[in-house]
Protein backbone atom coordinates (compact mmCIF):
# COMPACT_ATOMS: atom_id res chain seq x y z
CA UNK A 1 0.00 0.00 0.00
CA UNK A 2 0.96 3.82 -0.89
CA UNK A 3 0.32 6.35 1.19
CA UNK A 4 -1.06 9.82 0.10
CA UNK A 5 1.59 11.66 -2.29
CA UNK A 6 3.95 9.21 -2.42
CA UNK A 7 5.77 9.90 -6.00
CA UNK A 8 5.25 6.42 -8.20
CA UNK A 9 8.50 4.80 -7.63
CA UNK A 10 9.77 2.16 -10.13
CA UNK A 11 8.67 3.79 -13.51
CA UNK A 12 12.16 4.93 -14.34
CA UNK A 13 12.53 1.26 -13.70
CA UNK A 14 10.11 -0.34 -15.89
CA UNK A 15 10.97 2.37 -18.68
CA UNK A 16 14.60 1.11 -18.80
CA UNK A 17 13.15 -2.93 -19.16
CA UNK A 18 10.68 -1.32 -22.19
CA UNK A 19 13.87 0.07 -23.81
CA UNK A 20 15.48 -3.53 -23.20
CA UNK A 21 12.52 -4.93 -25.34
CA UNK A 22 11.26 -6.44 -22.13
CA UNK A 23 8.15 -5.47 -22.30
CA UNK A 24 6.11 -8.15 -20.73
CA UNK A 25 8.03 -8.53 -17.92
CA UNK A 26 7.32 -4.70 -17.06
CA UNK A 27 3.68 -4.71 -17.63
CA UNK A 28 3.61 -7.34 -14.92
CA UNK A 29 5.70 -5.45 -12.49
CA UNK A 30 3.82 -2.44 -13.04
CA UNK A 31 1.22 -1.67 -10.55
CA UNK A 32 -2.85 -1.56 -10.39
CA UNK A 33 -2.99 2.23 -8.52
CA UNK A 34 -6.44 3.00 -6.86
CA UNK A 35 -6.75 6.42 -5.74
CA UNK A 36 -9.90 6.31 -3.07
CA UNK A 37 -11.68 9.51 -1.63
CA UNK A 38 -13.32 8.87 2.00
CA UNK A 39 -13.94 11.53 5.06
CA UNK A 40 -11.61 10.55 8.03
CA UNK A 41 -13.06 12.76 10.27
CA UNK A 42 -16.18 14.31 11.74
CA UNK A 43 -19.84 12.81 11.78
CA UNK A 44 -18.81 11.07 8.42
CA UNK A 45 -15.11 9.71 9.63
CA UNK A 46 -16.05 6.28 10.84
CA UNK A 47 -17.46 5.71 7.16
CA UNK A 48 -14.22 7.05 5.88
CA UNK A 49 -12.05 5.12 8.28
CA UNK A 50 -14.00 1.66 7.91
CA UNK A 51 -13.99 1.41 3.85
CA UNK A 52 -9.93 2.04 4.18
CA UNK A 53 -9.72 -1.00 6.42
CA UNK A 54 -12.43 -2.91 4.21
CA UNK A 55 -10.30 -1.63 0.46
CA UNK A 56 -6.61 -2.71 2.17
CA UNK A 57 -8.49 -6.18 2.89
CA UNK A 58 -9.47 -6.84 -0.08
CA UNK A 59 -6.44 -5.47 -1.63
CA UNK A 60 -4.23 -8.11 0.25
CA UNK A 61 -6.19 -10.79 -0.01
CA UNK A 62 -5.85 -10.20 -4.39
CA UNK A 63 -2.16 -9.54 -3.58
CA UNK A 64 -1.37 -12.19 -2.01
CA UNK A 65 -2.71 -14.49 -4.15
CA UNK A 66 -0.28 -13.18 -6.92
CA UNK A 67 -2.52 -9.88 -7.75
CA UNK A 68 -4.35 -9.33 -11.02
CA UNK A 69 -2.22 -10.88 -14.15
CA UNK A 70 0.68 -10.71 -12.04
CA UNK A 71 0.06 -6.76 -11.56
CA UNK A 72 -0.27 -5.69 -7.77
CA UNK A 73 -3.20 -3.53 -5.99
CA UNK A 74 -1.81 -0.09 -5.04
CA UNK A 75 -4.10 1.97 -2.88
CA UNK A 76 -3.92 5.71 -2.34
CA UNK A 77 -6.37 7.66 0.10
CA UNK A 78 -7.03 10.84 0.95
CA UNK A 79 -9.62 12.71 3.07
CA UNK A 80 -12.16 14.44 0.64
CA UNK A 81 -13.73 16.65 3.86
CA UNK A 82 -17.08 15.40 2.48
CA UNK A 83 -16.16 19.10 0.33
CA UNK A 84 -17.06 19.05 -3.17
CA UNK A 85 -14.53 21.57 -4.25
CA UNK A 86 -11.65 19.55 -2.25
CA UNK A 87 -13.19 16.62 -3.49
CA UNK A 88 -12.70 17.74 -7.34
CA UNK A 89 -8.79 19.15 -6.25
CA UNK A 90 -7.91 15.32 -5.04
CA UNK A 91 -9.65 13.87 -7.95
CA UNK A 92 -7.49 16.06 -10.44
CA UNK A 93 -4.29 15.24 -8.64
CA UNK A 94 -4.75 11.37 -8.15
CA UNK A 95 -4.99 11.54 -12.13
CA UNK A 96 -2.13 13.93 -13.04
CA UNK A 97 0.10 13.94 -10.51
CA UNK A 98 -0.10 10.05 -8.93
CA UNK A 99 -1.02 8.53 -12.11
CA UNK A 100 -3.52 6.57 -11.02
CA UNK A 101 -6.02 3.92 -12.67
CA UNK A 102 -9.41 4.28 -11.67
CA UNK A 103 -10.87 6.57 -8.75
CA UNK A 104 -12.83 5.00 -6.08
CA UNK A 105 -14.96 5.99 -3.31
CA UNK A 106 -16.93 9.23 -1.70
CA UNK A 107 -18.95 9.36 0.56
CA UNK A 108 -20.84 11.95 0.12
CA UNK A 109 -23.21 12.43 -2.75
CA UNK A 110 -22.68 15.69 -3.99
CA UNK A 111 -18.66 14.96 -3.42
CA UNK A 112 -19.89 12.01 -6.07
CA UNK A 113 -21.60 14.80 -8.34
CA UNK A 114 -18.93 16.31 -8.53
CA UNK A 115 -15.71 14.10 -9.00
CA UNK A 116 -17.68 12.35 -11.80
CA UNK A 117 -17.37 15.27 -13.80
CA UNK A 118 -13.69 14.58 -13.15
CA UNK A 119 -13.90 10.78 -14.48
CA UNK A 120 -15.96 11.98 -17.80
CA UNK A 121 -13.90 14.92 -18.82
CA UNK A 122 -10.35 12.31 -17.93
CA UNK A 123 -11.76 9.56 -19.08
CA UNK A 124 -10.88 7.89 -15.96
CA UNK A 125 -12.86 5.20 -14.39
CA UNK A 126 -14.56 6.17 -11.26
CA UNK A 127 -16.26 3.23 -9.28
CA UNK A 128 -18.70 4.60 -6.23
CA UNK A 129 -18.78 2.57 -2.81
CA UNK A 130 -20.91 4.29 -0.76
CA UNK A 131 -22.70 7.61 -1.87
CA UNK A 132 -26.18 6.98 -3.25
CA UNK A 133 -27.68 9.38 -5.24
CA UNK A 134 -29.93 7.87 -7.87
CA UNK A 135 -28.67 11.16 -10.34
CA UNK A 136 -25.51 9.75 -10.83
CA UNK A 137 -26.49 6.52 -12.30
CA UNK A 138 -30.01 7.87 -14.46
CA UNK A 139 -29.94 11.53 -14.89
CA UNK A 140 -25.90 12.48 -14.69
CA UNK A 141 -24.78 9.24 -16.16
CA UNK A 142 -21.12 8.95 -17.98
CA UNK A 143 -20.24 5.87 -18.97
CA UNK A 144 -16.74 6.37 -17.11
CA UNK A 145 -18.92 5.80 -13.64
CA UNK A 146 -19.99 2.43 -11.94
CA UNK A 147 -21.39 2.11 -8.69
CA UNK A 148 -21.01 -1.28 -6.62
CA UNK A 149 -23.50 -0.17 -3.73
CA UNK A 150 -27.68 0.31 -3.91
CA UNK A 151 -28.63 3.88 -5.07
CA UNK A 152 -31.40 5.87 -3.38
CA UNK A 153 -33.76 4.53 -5.78
CA UNK A 154 -33.06 0.80 -5.01
CA UNK A 155 -33.24 1.56 -1.25
CA UNK A 156 -36.39 3.53 -1.60
CA UNK A 157 -38.07 1.10 -3.61
CA UNK A 158 -37.68 -1.72 -1.15
CA UNK A 159 -38.90 0.92 1.32
CA UNK A 160 -41.99 1.40 -0.96
CA UNK A 161 -43.09 -2.35 -0.63
CA UNK A 162 -42.52 -2.34 2.95
CA UNK A 163 -44.78 0.77 3.70
CA UNK A 164 -47.32 -0.62 1.32
CA UNK A 165 -48.43 -3.45 3.64
CA UNK A 166 -48.08 -0.80 6.57
CA UNK A 167 -51.71 0.06 6.57
CA UNK A 168 -51.83 1.65 9.82
CA UNK A 169 -49.11 4.03 8.36
CA UNK A 170 -51.15 6.98 6.73
CA UNK A 171 -49.61 10.17 7.87
CA UNK A 172 -46.07 10.70 7.18
CA UNK A 173 -43.15 13.34 8.16
CA UNK A 174 -39.95 13.43 6.94
CA UNK A 175 -36.90 14.61 7.99
CA UNK A 176 -33.18 14.56 6.59
CA UNK A 177 -29.83 16.94 5.72
CA UNK A 178 -30.24 19.28 3.17
CA UNK A 179 -28.53 18.23 0.67
CA UNK A 180 -28.19 16.18 -2.83
CA UNK A 181 -28.89 12.86 -0.88
CA UNK A 182 -31.15 13.72 1.87
CA UNK A 183 -33.74 14.94 -1.08
CA UNK A 184 -33.32 12.32 -2.91
CA UNK A 185 -33.67 9.42 -0.78
CA UNK A 186 -36.97 10.66 0.22
CA UNK A 187 -38.27 11.80 -3.12
CA UNK A 188 -37.68 8.11 -4.75
CA UNK A 189 -39.70 6.71 -2.00
CA UNK A 190 -42.74 9.24 -2.36
CA UNK A 191 -43.22 8.78 -5.74
CA UNK A 192 -42.65 5.10 -5.67
CA UNK A 193 -44.85 4.98 -2.37
CA UNK A 194 -47.46 7.22 -4.60
CA UNK A 195 -48.11 4.62 -6.94
CA UNK A 196 -49.17 1.98 -4.46
CA UNK A 197 -50.79 3.71 -1.99
CA UNK A 198 -53.28 6.68 -3.12
CA UNK A 199 -54.62 6.63 1.13
CA UNK A 200 -51.14 8.54 2.53
CA UNK A 201 -50.27 12.04 2.81
CA UNK A 202 -47.39 14.22 4.10
CA UNK A 203 -47.98 15.94 7.50
CA UNK A 204 -44.95 18.06 7.66
CA UNK A 205 -41.13 18.07 6.57
CA UNK A 206 -37.67 19.95 7.67
CA UNK A 207 -34.42 20.12 6.02
CA UNK A 208 -31.96 20.93 8.58
CA UNK A 209 -28.09 21.03 7.30
CA UNK A 210 -25.77 18.13 6.94
CA UNK A 211 -24.45 17.52 10.91
CA UNK A 212 -26.42 19.87 12.32
CA UNK A 213 -26.10 19.82 16.00
CA UNK A 214 -29.48 20.83 17.60
CA UNK A 215 -32.32 19.09 16.29
CA UNK A 216 -34.54 20.23 19.25
CA UNK A 217 -36.94 22.53 17.34
CA UNK A 218 -37.09 19.81 14.46
CA UNK A 219 -38.34 17.06 17.06
CA UNK A 220 -40.69 19.56 18.57
CA UNK A 221 -42.42 20.47 15.57
CA UNK A 222 -42.64 16.13 14.48
CA UNK A 223 -44.42 15.55 17.72
CA UNK A 224 -46.99 18.58 16.90
CA UNK A 225 -47.82 17.22 13.64
CA UNK A 226 -48.23 13.94 15.03
CA UNK A 227 -47.31 11.37 11.96
CA UNK A 228 -48.03 7.74 11.72
CA UNK A 229 -43.95 7.22 10.79
CA UNK A 230 -41.45 9.28 10.64
CA UNK A 231 -39.17 8.98 7.98
CA UNK A 232 -35.54 10.40 8.50
CA UNK A 233 -32.62 10.47 5.58
CA UNK A 234 -29.74 10.57 7.93
CA UNK A 235 -27.03 8.54 7.83
CA UNK A 236 -23.84 8.26 10.27
CA UNK A 237 -23.53 10.70 12.83
CA UNK A 238 -26.33 12.31 12.23
CA UNK A 239 -28.51 9.84 12.88
CA UNK A 240 -27.49 8.85 16.12
CA UNK A 241 -27.40 12.50 16.98
CA UNK A 242 -30.86 12.45 16.04
CA UNK A 243 -31.94 10.08 18.10
CA UNK A 244 -30.03 10.94 21.10
CA UNK A 245 -31.93 14.18 20.90
CA UNK A 246 -35.31 12.66 20.29
CA UNK A 247 -35.50 10.06 23.14
CA UNK A 248 -35.81 12.54 26.23
CA UNK A 249 -39.20 13.77 24.15
CA UNK A 250 -40.28 10.04 23.70
CA UNK A 251 -40.70 10.62 19.92
CA UNK A 252 -40.26 6.99 19.31
CA UNK A 253 -43.19 6.02 21.72
CA UNK A 254 -45.88 8.29 19.56
CA UNK A 255 -44.90 7.30 16.30
CA UNK A 256 -42.52 4.67 13.63
CA UNK A 257 -39.04 5.72 12.60
CA UNK A 258 -38.57 4.55 9.46
CA UNK A 259 -34.61 4.83 7.73
CA UNK A 260 -34.60 2.46 4.54
CA UNK A 261 -31.01 3.72 3.11
CA UNK A 262 -28.78 4.44 6.08
CA UNK A 263 -30.25 4.02 9.64
CA UNK A 264 -29.88 0.22 10.00
CA UNK A 265 -25.92 1.18 9.75
CA UNK A 266 -23.72 -1.08 12.59
CA UNK A 267 -22.24 2.65 13.79
CA UNK A 268 -25.73 3.36 15.09
CA UNK A 269 -26.34 0.02 16.93
CA UNK A 270 -22.89 0.30 18.68
CA UNK A 271 -23.39 4.33 19.12
CA UNK A 272 -26.36 3.60 21.90
CA UNK A 273 -26.19 0.14 23.36
CA UNK A 274 -27.83 0.91 26.29
CA UNK A 275 -30.96 3.86 24.93
CA UNK A 276 -31.42 2.55 21.57
CA UNK A 277 -35.26 1.72 20.98
CA UNK A 278 -37.07 -1.80 20.24
CA UNK A 279 -38.82 -1.74 16.78
CA UNK A 280 -37.50 1.02 14.93
CA UNK A 281 -37.46 0.02 10.89
CA UNK A 282 -34.28 0.41 9.41
CA UNK A 283 -31.61 -0.74 6.17
CA UNK A 284 -28.01 -0.32 5.12
CA UNK A 285 -26.32 -1.08 2.22
CA UNK A 286 -24.75 -4.42 4.27
CA UNK A 287 -25.71 -6.42 7.35
CA UNK A 288 -23.44 -7.81 9.72
CA UNK A 289 -25.89 -10.11 10.45
CA UNK A 290 -27.49 -10.86 6.77
CA UNK A 291 -27.39 -12.47 5.48
CA UNK A 292 -26.37 -15.76 7.06
CA UNK A 293 -23.72 -16.72 5.03
CA UNK A 294 -20.14 -18.40 5.37
CA UNK A 295 -19.03 -15.16 3.24
CA UNK A 296 -20.34 -12.67 5.14
CA UNK A 297 -19.29 -14.52 8.25
CA UNK A 298 -15.81 -14.65 7.28
CA UNK A 299 -15.84 -10.77 5.53
CA UNK A 300 -17.09 -9.67 9.12
CA UNK A 301 -14.58 -12.14 10.86
CA UNK A 302 -11.49 -10.61 8.95
CA UNK A 303 -12.76 -6.96 9.51
CA UNK A 304 -12.93 -7.26 13.15
CA UNK A 305 -9.82 -8.98 13.35
CA UNK A 306 -8.07 -5.66 11.36
CA UNK A 307 -9.58 -3.13 13.31
CA UNK A 308 -10.92 -4.35 16.42
CA UNK A 309 -14.53 -3.17 16.01
CA UNK A 310 -17.34 -5.13 13.52
CA UNK A 311 -17.93 -3.08 10.04
CA UNK A 312 -20.51 -0.33 8.98
CA UNK A 313 -21.75 -0.99 5.71
CA UNK A 314 -19.44 1.62 3.83
CA UNK A 315 -16.75 -0.85 4.23
CA UNK A 316 -18.75 -3.20 2.42
CA UNK A 317 -18.57 -1.18 -0.40
CA UNK A 318 -15.04 -0.40 -0.42
CA UNK A 319 -14.38 -4.17 -0.22
CA UNK A 320 -16.94 -4.68 -3.45
CA UNK A 321 -15.06 -1.90 -4.76
CA UNK A 322 -11.52 -3.13 -4.95
CA UNK A 323 -12.84 -6.51 -6.06
CA UNK A 324 -15.03 -5.23 -8.99
CA UNK A 325 -11.94 -3.23 -10.13
CA UNK A 326 -9.67 -6.63 -10.16
CA UNK A 327 -12.08 -8.68 -11.71
CA UNK A 328 -12.75 -5.98 -14.46
CA UNK A 329 -9.08 -5.95 -14.74
CA UNK A 330 -8.41 -9.80 -15.10
CA UNK A 331 -11.23 -9.94 -17.57
CA UNK A 332 -10.00 -7.06 -19.88
CA UNK A 333 -6.39 -7.55 -19.42
CA UNK A 334 -5.50 -4.23 -19.08
CA UNK A 335 -5.76 -1.35 -16.40
CA UNK A 336 -5.12 1.31 -18.98
CA UNK A 337 -7.40 1.32 -21.74
CA UNK A 338 -10.40 2.79 -20.31
CA UNK A 339 -13.08 1.86 -22.95
CA UNK A 340 -12.31 -1.72 -22.70
CA UNK A 341 -12.39 -1.64 -18.90
CA UNK A 342 -15.91 -0.17 -19.24
CA UNK A 343 -16.59 -3.24 -21.88
CA UNK A 344 -16.56 -5.43 -19.63
CA UNK A 345 -17.37 -3.82 -16.35
CA UNK A 346 -21.08 -3.17 -17.46
CA UNK A 347 -21.59 -6.61 -17.67
CA UNK A 348 -19.75 -8.18 -14.83
CA UNK A 349 -21.47 -10.20 -11.81
CA UNK A 350 -19.08 -10.56 -9.16
CA UNK A 351 -20.41 -12.22 -5.40
CA UNK A 352 -20.17 -10.15 -3.04
CA UNK A 353 -20.99 -10.80 0.91
CA UNK A 354 -23.87 -9.20 1.18
CA UNK A 355 -25.40 -11.78 -1.43
CA UNK A 356 -27.49 -14.33 -0.70
CA UNK A 357 -27.59 -17.90 -1.15
CA UNK A 358 -28.74 -18.20 -5.08
CA UNK A 359 -27.68 -14.83 -6.12
CA UNK A 360 -25.00 -12.90 -7.12
CA UNK A 361 -24.73 -9.11 -7.38
CA UNK A 362 -24.19 -7.91 -11.23
CA UNK A 363 -23.84 -4.53 -13.27
CA UNK A 364 -26.44 -3.14 -15.54
CA UNK A 365 -24.96 -1.75 -18.54
CA UNK A 366 -27.76 1.02 -19.23
CA UNK A 367 -27.04 2.90 -15.67
CA UNK A 368 -23.43 1.29 -14.49
CA UNK A 369 -25.59 0.31 -11.07
CA UNK A 370 -25.20 -2.91 -9.23
CA UNK A 371 -27.95 -4.67 -8.95
CA UNK A 372 -28.46 -6.27 -5.47
CA UNK A 373 -31.35 -7.63 -3.31
CA UNK A 374 -32.62 -5.65 -0.33
CA UNK A 375 -33.26 -6.20 3.64
CA UNK A 376 -35.23 -4.48 5.80
CA UNK A 377 -35.59 -5.52 9.22
CA UNK A 378 -36.53 -4.06 13.05
CA UNK A 379 -34.68 -3.26 16.07
CA UNK A 380 -34.44 -6.20 17.99
CA UNK A 381 -32.18 -7.60 21.51
CA UNK A 382 -29.45 -9.27 19.99
CA UNK A 383 -25.61 -9.22 21.91
CA UNK A 384 -23.89 -11.26 19.40
CA UNK A 385 -22.04 -8.06 17.94
CA UNK A 386 -20.61 -6.11 20.97
CA UNK A 387 -20.93 -2.96 21.92
CA UNK A 388 -24.71 -3.13 20.27
CA UNK A 389 -27.33 -4.74 22.08
CA UNK A 390 -29.93 -4.17 19.83
CA UNK A 391 -29.46 -5.68 15.95
CA UNK A 392 -31.69 -5.46 13.18
CA UNK A 393 -34.37 -8.80 12.82
CA UNK A 394 -37.87 -9.63 11.34
CA UNK A 395 -36.49 -9.66 8.07
CA UNK A 396 -38.70 -8.47 4.82
CA UNK A 397 -36.54 -9.47 2.24
CA UNK A 398 -36.67 -7.85 -1.36
CA UNK A 399 -35.96 -9.07 -4.64
CA UNK A 400 -32.98 -7.30 -7.14
CA UNK A 401 -35.15 -7.19 -10.41
CA UNK A 402 -38.12 -5.53 -8.09
CA UNK A 403 -36.59 -2.78 -6.94
CA UNK A 404 -34.80 -1.29 -9.95
CA UNK A 405 -35.92 1.49 -12.22
CA UNK A 406 -37.03 0.08 -15.80
CA UNK A 407 -34.66 0.82 -18.93
CA UNK A 408 -37.55 2.92 -20.49
CA UNK A 409 -37.89 4.83 -16.63
CA UNK A 410 -34.09 5.46 -17.03
CA UNK A 411 -34.25 6.89 -20.41
CA UNK A 412 -37.29 9.13 -19.85
CA UNK A 413 -35.73 10.83 -16.87
CA UNK A 414 -32.61 11.09 -19.10
CA UNK A 415 -34.58 13.23 -22.13
CA UNK A 416 -36.37 15.00 -19.21
CA UNK A 417 -32.82 16.14 -17.92
CA UNK A 418 -31.62 17.28 -21.41
CA UNK A 419 -34.89 20.07 -21.68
Amino acid sequence: MRSKGMKWQGMAAIGLVLVMGLADVALAAEKIVIGGMYPMTGRGGRYGMDSVAAAEIAAEEINAKGGVNGRMIDLIFTDDKSNTSYGVKVANRYIKEDKVNFLMGVVSSAVGLAVTEVSKENKVIFVGTDHASTALTMEKFQPYYFRVSNNTYQSAAAAALYAKDKKEWKKYYVIGPDYEYGHRTWEDFWMLLGKKRKDVKMVGQAWPKLYEPDYTPYITAILNAKPDVLVTTFWGGDTVAFIKQALPYKLFDKMKMFNYDGGGNYEVLEALPKTLPKGLVLSARHHNNWPDTKENKEYVKKFKAKTGRYPSYAAEGAYAGVYFIAEGVRQAGTAEDADKLVAVMEKMKFRLPEDPPGFTSYMRPIDHQVVQMQAIGETVPNKSFPPATMMLGNWKIYKAEDIIPSEEEILAARKAAKK
